[in-house]
């Protein structure tokens, strides 16, 4: 008698079940209907602006950007989408600089997470809303995001040369010197430690 029960039991609600997802399949059934005349209206489609569909390097109107290289978004990519390559250049004042070769960037495994983005030291990055992203083959995803070619360092001036070689020599001039007052220091230490012997062995032969 129970499982007679509970079998039209199971039945009563396997029915409602039924007819409360039938109410909601009849409720859009009528409703009206909005077709989306993409790509047609590419033109005037609204895209938010906050959508993140790629990742570009910033470049100003001279065509500089202002990334430094400094590795800081490759590492903290949780996926290893992004993949520098630096070279070190001479500077105008004749030091060394690391600069950037290559920013590869693999759209393919972003996660656009942000985290690029946010923790760029220089605000060198951005995510475009471009969505129309669609190729054929998963290589094309890859994309070199330094696309202008990078600029060569200014030659230095004279008055910059100058200045470099002024600095050098009042380095080294420094450096001499400071090495000779330590070779002083040294010499003195070395005349008072023969004085204070040399008094101790007098005290001996009086002592004697």
């Amino acid at each position: 008698m129970g499982s007679v029960k509970d079998y039209f039991s199971s039945l009563g609600s396997g029915i409602a079940s039924l007819l409360k997802g039938m109410q909601v399949t009849g409720k859009e059934f009528v409703t009206p209907k909005i077709t989306e005349l993409y790509p047609e209206d590419r033109e005037t489609v609204h895209v938010p602006e906050r959508f993140r569909a790629i990742l570009n390097l910033k470049y100003d109107a001279d065509g500089n950007h202002k990334c430094i290289a400094c590795g800081i978004c490759e590492r903290n990519c949780p996926n290893g989408t992004i993949q520098l390559t630096t070279k070190m250049v001479d500077t105008a004042d004749g030091k060394k600089k690391r600069k950037l070769d290559n920013y590869q960037y693999d759209l393919g495994s972003c996660t656009f997470c942000q985290l690029c983005v946010t923790s760029c030291p220089q605000d060198a990055l951005e995510f475009k809303n471009d969505f129309e992203q669609a190729v054929f083959t998963r290589d094309k995803l890859v994309k070199k995001l330094n696309y202008l070619p990078e600029k060569e360092e200014p030659a230095p001036t004279p008055e910059q040369l100058a200045k470099i070689q002024a600095e050098r020599e009042a380095k080294i001039a420094a450096a001499k010197a400071a090495m000779a007052a330590k070779k002083a220091a040294e010499a003195a230490a070395a005349d008072k430690t023969e004085i204070a012997t040399g008094n101790d062995k007098t005290e001996i032969n009086i002592e004697k």
